[in-house]
C-alpha cells in the first residue's frame, strides 16, 4: 500500500512490557495533534489494560487502536506493517524475537525503529534485509535508545563543531547512574553467550558492506588508561555504540576524509575501573553457562524495571572530545534516567521524526545520524536532553 494511503502513522509493539509501557505513556503525552497511532501485541487483554492506563492521561485515547499480532505469525506482522508508516518495537531480546518484524517492514516499505543493543542482531538484519529495504524504501533504524542515540548524535554534534575537510579524532566517554530491567539483562546475557556467532556475523557483514570511497573510517581502542584532558580513568566499552558511530561516519561526508572514534566508560577512581572490569568478566562467564544464565534472568524477569523514584534519581552524561584542523572541542550530552525514561523518549521521538520530519532521503539499514540527524537532535533538545559545547580551543 502506498505510504500516503496508510491508515496509521506509528504503531508501537511491546507496550505491555516495562520500557514499552513508558514509550506508550510518552506518546500519549507528546504525540502531535492528528498523529494516528496504535498499540500492537499478542495479548488483547493486556493491550486493553495499557490503553485504559493511557486514557487516564488523555481521555481521547480510550479509543486508541489495538492490533493483535505475534512475532510467530508472519501474516499478522505483514498486515500491521502494511497499515502504518512507522513501526517502533521494544520486543526483545531481538536475536530471539526481532527478525520477523524487521522482515515485514523491509518488505512493506515501512520505517522501523527499535532499542536493540545487540551487535549480532544488527549485523544479521543487515545481511538478510538491507537490500530488500533499499528496494522498498524502508528505513531500518536500530538502536534508537540509550544504545546508541546519545553517542551517535553526540559524535555528529561534535564533528559539526570542527573544521570540515580535516582528519578528525573523537573519543566518547560515558557515565551513568541508573538501574536496569529484566529485558536489558536478558539481552546482555544473550549477546555475551554468543560471542563466536557475533564475530562470524560481523565478518560476513564486512565482506559485503561497501566502504566509503576515498575516505578512511577507523575505530580506536586503547587499554584502560587515565585521560588527563578528560580527568577520568577510561575503560574501553565493546558495545554497539562505537559501531553505530563509525557507520554514521561512513555514510556522511561531514565526518571528513579520515575519521577515528574511541568509546569508553569514564570513572573517577582506579579501583572503580578495576571493579567494573571484573564484574563484566564475571557476567561474561555466567552467560556461557546455561543454568547460571537462566538463574540470573529468573531473579529479574523481563517486564520488570526500576521504580519511578529510582528513575527520577538516575542520570547519564556522554562527554566527547574531538580534535582536527588544529582545533579541539569538548562537548557533552546529558539527560536523566538513561535506560528507561530517556530511552522511551528517544524511541518515541525517533518514530515521530521518521513519520513527520523532512529528513534526508535514505533507505535500507541506516543509523540515527544518517536517517534523522539534525531533526532528531532538535527533537531531543526540546524534550529535555542537553547537547552543549563545553569549550573549544586551538591546538
Amino acid at each position: 500500500m502506498p505510504e500516503s494511503e496508510r491508515e496509521l502513522d506509528v504503531v508501537l509493539f511491546g507496550a505491555t512490557g516495562f520500557t514499552g509501557g513508558l514509550t506508550a505513556e510518552y506518546l500519549a503525552r507528546h504525540a502531535p495533534a492528528g498523529c494516528r497511532w496504535a498499540l500492537a501485541g499478542r495479548d488483547a487483554e493486556r493491550l486493553a489494560a495499557v490503553r485504559d492506563r493511557l486514557a487516564s492521561v488523555d481521555p481521547a485515547l480510550g479509543g486508541l487502536r489495538l492490533l493483535v499480532s505475534d512475532v510467530t505469525d508472519a501474516a499478522s506482522l505483514a498486515d500491521v506493517a502494511a497499515r502504518t508508516r512507522v513501526v517502533a518495537t521494544t520486543v526483545g531480546p531481538y536475536l530471539e524475537d526481532g527478525e520477523p518484524l524487521v522482515a515485514a517492514c523491509a518488505t512493506a516499505g515501512t520505517d522501523y525503529v527499535d532499542l536493540t543493543g545487540e551487535p549480532e542482531f544488527v549485523d544479521r538484519m543487515y545481511l538478510a534485509h538491507h537490500d530488500r529495504a533499499v528496494r522498498s524504501g524502508a528505513r531500518i533504524v536500530h538502536a534508537c535508545g540509550f544504545d546508541s542515540v546519545p553517542h551517535d548524535l553526540g559524535a555528529m554534534f561534535t564533528v559539526q563543531q570542527l573544521p570540515s575537510g580535516s582528519a578528525l579524532r573523537v573519543r566518547g566517554m560515558v557515565r551513568a547512574h541508573a538501574g536496569f530491567s529484566g529485558g536489558t539483562l536478558a539481552s546482555a546475557l544473550t549477546a555475551l553467550s554468543r560471542t563466536r556467532q557475533a564475530a562470524a556475523a560481523a565478518e560476513a557483514r564486512r565482506r559485503v558492506e561497501p566502504r566509503p570511497a576515498g575516505r578512511r573510517i577507523r575505530g580506536s581502542v586503547r587499554p584502560p588508561h587515565y585521560d588527563r584532558l578528560a580527568g577520568f580513568w577510561l575503560v574501553p566499552l565493546p558495545t554497539l555504540d562505537p559501531l553505530v558511530v563509525l557507520r554514521s561516519a561512513a555514510a556522511l561526508d561531514r565526518y571528513g576524509p579520515d575519521f577515528t572514534y574511541g568509546h569508553y566508560a569514564a570513572v573517577r577512581r582506579l579501583p572503580t575501573a578495576v571493579g567494573g572490569i571484573a564484574a563484566a568478566g564475571l557476567l561474561g562467564v555466567v552467560a556461557q553457562v546455561g543454568p547460571l544464565r537462566r538463574l540470573l534472568t529468573g531473579r529479574l524477569p523481563s517486564g520488570q524495571g526500576p521504580s519511578e523514584d529510582r528513575r527520577a534519581r538516575s542520570s547519564f552524561s556522554v562527554r566527547l572530545i574531538g580534535e582536527g584542523g588544529r582545533r579541539r572541542v569538548v562537548t557533552e550530552v546529558r539527560g536523566g534516567d538513561p535506560g528507561y525514561t530517556e530511552t522511551s523518549k528517544m524511541l518515541a521521538e525517533s518514530a515521530l521524526c521518521l513519520a513527520f520530519d523532512d529528513n534526508q532521503p535514505t533507505a535500507g539499514q541506516v543509523t540515527t545520524a544518517a536517517a534523522m540527524g539534525e531533526h532528531l537532535l532538535a527533537r531531543l533538545v526540546r524534550a529535555g536532553i542537553s547537547f552543549r559545547v563545553e569549550r573549544t580551543e586551538r591546538v
